[in-house]
């Protein structure tokens, strides 16, 4: 069977309004929860899912979807296995990409910046909150390494639900978060005719310089 491979007719118009400088928050984290809230309040599925990029040794970026778990002030937080793939480019190369995308409203945000690995009482914290199954799933998963089968992840985890039966699923040591700093945060508004909105704050000493960016 023959597969579509011409994509050119695939086209997308934005009508939504547009981003004015007079829009923006000095403090883009406060600007990011600003679109946060309209997209908990539109209702997005999983309006939490974003792209985390990483590079590895040899220069090869890598992107993976991830889920944010907290921001403020301080930076973006995700957790994840630090013996995966993206943990090991990250003990090599801290500097991570981040964006998140919501098609609803036309929106994307993209934040540069340097990832460092959160408190373990941070991780543990959160850890503890998370369904019984999830944090099984912390301890049966070697993430991102080859296996031979699934039924594999099946008996590690019927043997760890036994093992911890009526007590509390200690966190991983190999496990927890990582909270990436800022250092350019942007805003893209989609506009008709391509000629989209495009504003980004670069982290200037204490504060934020704003630049309107051609679309």
């Amino acid at each position: 069977m023959d597969l579509p491979h011409d994509l050119v007719a695939l086209r997308e118009e934005y009508f939504t309004h547009g981003l004015r400088r007079i829009d923006l928050d000095p403090d883009p984290i406060k600007q990011f929860g600003i679109w946060f809230t309209a997209a908990v309040e539109v209702g997005i599925s999983e309006m939490n899912a974003i792209a985390l990029a990483t590079v590895a040794e040899n220069g090869q970026p890598t992107t993976r979807m991830v889920l944010l778990k907290g921001y403020d002030h301080a930076g973006f937080v995700f957790y994840t296995n630090y013996q995966s793939e993206k943990g090991r480019h990250l003990e090599k190369n801290p500097r991570a990409g981040l964006v998140i995308h919501w098609k609803e409203l036309e929106r994307q945000i993209r934040i540069d910046g340097i990832a460092e690995k959160v408190s373990r009482e941070e991780s543990a914290r959160y850890f503890h909150s998370r369904p019984i199954g999830s944090q099984l799933g912390a301890w049966v998963s070697h993430q991102s390494e080859v296996i031979d089968a699934r039924r594999i992840l099946e008996a590690r985890l019927s043997e760890l639900d036994e093992r911890f039966t009526g007590q509390e699923i200690p966190c991983p040591p190999q496990w927890g978060g990582y909270r990436v700093k800022p250092e350019r945060i942007e805003f893209w508004q989609g506009r008709p005719n391509r000629l989209h909105d495009r504003f980004r704050y670069t982290r200037d000493g204490e504060s934020w310089r704003i630049e309107r960016l051609a679309p």
